[in-house]
């Protein structure tokens, strides 16, 4: 499990990169190269990283859920996660 402290900062990346994304875009298309350093450097969506919305692991992400492969096979068995079952052949 990642430290609250990562995970807080990770949640104010994405804040950040949400609030910025139309006056990123604007300066962009502007060619204003002055303007994007003068923004704040978390407010670009290179820095954010895929971290698991439960646990906050940062390796094993799945997109599609959202969450790591270690917490989706927990919630899978557990059958948490509509439509997912276990295969058997």
């Amino acid at each position: 499990m990642a430290k609250e402290s990562i995970k807080a900062r990770e949640r104010k990346r994405e804040r950040l990169v949400a609030k910025f994304a139309a006056k990123r875009k604007t300066l962009k298309e502007a060619g204003d190269w002055e303007g994007l350093d003068k923004l704040p450097k978390n407010s670009s969506p290179v820095r954010l990283h895929n971290r698991c919305k439960l646990t906050g692991r940062p390796k094993g992400y799945m997109r599609k859920f959202g969450i790591s492969r270690v917490t989706f096979r927990e919630m899978a068995s557990a059958g948490k996660i509509p439509g997912v079952t276990k295969s058997s052949w």
